[in-house]
């Protein structure tokens, strides 16, 4: 699959916390460190996500917010 979004970062799913309609999917990107997105029940049902896979954090944003 190709995707024009730059910011793709391979990893390992290390959790999947499914709610009443979204879920929260962890990926550890390197030792330590670990990207939590949001996404639906369904997407994480279509694309078969478990603990143990290895799977992209695909970032494609026209802002990025930084705090301190």
């Amino acid at each position: 699959m190709k995707l024009s979004a730059r910011n793709q970062i391979k990893g390992k799913i290390v959790e999947v916390t499914k709610g009443a309609t979204t879920s929260h999917v962890r990926i550890e990107i390197g030792p330590g460190v670990v990207v939590t997105a949001s996404i639906t029940n369904e997407a994480v049902a279509d694309l078969a996500l478990q603990k143990g896979d290895a799977a992209w954090a695909v970032i494609k944003a026209s802002d990025v917010m930084i705090g301190k």
